[in-house]
């Protein structure tokens, strides 16, 4: 008797940031490849940083990180019609080839036209602040007109133009749906981000609540991944009379304002480690400071008091999860947005990463690390944190579906 096939299960990252990868690896090596086959498409960028075992991998583009970055730092579309076509037919390619019976997919939004066209089941993986349903307030991001005028000023204008904002930019993706034969999603960029046969939310209801949720949105959790570089030979030499705080500004944050920062922290009674991602050297750091290209963010997180990140998603909910508070420098609206969550639950305190930053920063960090009710605020969190578990959930989410699909759900 001929074995029945095993589901096949696509995962697909969108490659312009560490941390989509990161979600999509780790959840493709939480499924049991003695159940399904497992495959993992997403530009080799970050792949020496992911061994990706028991998954097949296969190559795809995406822009560069640094064009997304400029893009962001603009306030532009991340991706034109014609780029979004580009990557459809690519997608169309790989599930001609790889024939999935679910698609599941971190920002990679030409899915919400090439599964469709091939009448695959897609899951999209978003952060629940993105939500239509969260009831969001969204923060200017810090844009040009944001330094020329002031915040409260570029605020109040956005408030009044965001609607509009949000259809262009949903815009090119409408016009590629059309391309295609498929109808336009309602005209808002949270539309764009959220939109799949299912929608996985890489948080949790504690830190972003959403309201009237759907059936078919699930909160998955956040999904925790971290680099499994050895620890430098400084580590077990850490001056063990001051606190230590740990700063990373990831893949995507400003790194140009590491110098200004370290000589700002520099005057503190504090250690501080950092780690770079490979994106500046510092030449001559402070005494206090011990520098590396990549650390384990748990490691860093079980021995700081305090964590100075870029805002993003996957580094705050790690120090959340080890009870420690955050300091988030944000510069794009998904790094604000996450850190106004943070903020609420009282375990951070978000700043615009800008020069004008460092004039409180000093006074921050001291805060941070005097004023107890952050400590357990973060304490509260990681008690939520210690019964979530984002890849129990997939995997149990994935069954359902595929068991939907076998029924003719």
């Amino acid at each position: 008797m001929k074995t029945p096939a095993k589901p096949v299960i696509l995962l697909v990252a969108e490659a312009v940031t560490l941390a989509h990868f990161a979600r999509i690896a780790v959840l493709a090596r939480s499924l049991d490849p003695s159940e399904y086959e497992v495959v993992v498409a997403s530009d080799p960028r970050y792949l020496a940083l992911e061994s990706l075992s028991g998954c097949a991998f296969r190559p795809i583009w995406s822009i560069p990180s640094a064009a997304f970055e400029r893009a962001l730092a603009r306030g532009e579309r991340l991706y034109s019609a014609e780029t979004l076509a580009r990557y459809v037919e690519e997608d169309l390619v790989l599930l001609d080839d790889v024939k999935p019976d679910l698609v599941v997919g971190d920002f990679r939004l030409s899915l919400a036209v090439s599964a469709p066209l091939r009448n695959v089941p897609y899951a999209s993986m978003v952060n629940a602040y993105w939500s239509p349903f969260a009831g969001t307030e969204y923060p200017v991001p810090d844009l040009p007109i944001t330094r020329f005028l002031g915040v409260g000023i570029a605020q109040a204008i956005f408030d009044t133009a965001r609607p509009v904002i949000f259809a262009l930019h949903a815009r090119p993706l409408n016009q590629v749906r059309r391309r295609y034969g498929l109808p336009p999603l309602q005209p808002d960029l949270r539309n764009v981000y959220t939109w799949g046969n299912y929608t996985l939310y890489a948080d949790i209801p504690e830190i972003v609540p959403t309201r009237a949720l759907p059936s078919h949105h699930y909160y998955l959790g956040p999904v925790f991944w971290s680099t499994c570089t050895p620890l430098p030979a400084w580590w077990t030499h850490l001056p063990p009379d001051r606190p230590v705080v740990f700063m990373t500004l990831g893949s995507s944050g400003q790194a140009g304002l590491l110098p200004s920062v370290l000589v700002t922290l520099s005057r503190l009674p504090i250690t501080i480690i950092v780690a770079t991602a490979g994106k500046i050297v510092i030449a001559d750091p402070p005494s206090n400071a011990f520098i590396i290209d990549y650390l384990s963010i748990e490691s860093a997180s079980r021995r700081s008091r305090l964590i100075i990140s870029n805002g993003g998603s996957l580094t705050t909910y790690w120090a959340l999860a080890h009870g420690v508070p955050v300091i988030g420098l944000c510069s794009n609206m998904d790094q604000l947005l996450n850190m106004k969550a943070v903020e609420r639950s009282g375990s951070g305190i978000a700043l615009r990463a800008t020069r004008n930053c460092l004039a409180d920063l000093d006074k921050t960090v001291t805060e941070v690390l005097e004023n107890t009710t952050y400590a357990e605020a973060a304490g509260r969190i990681s008690r939520i944190l210690a019964q979530t578990d984002a890849s129990r959930r997939f995997r149990a989410i994935t069954a359902e579906i595929l068991h939907g699909k076998r029924h003719g759900a």
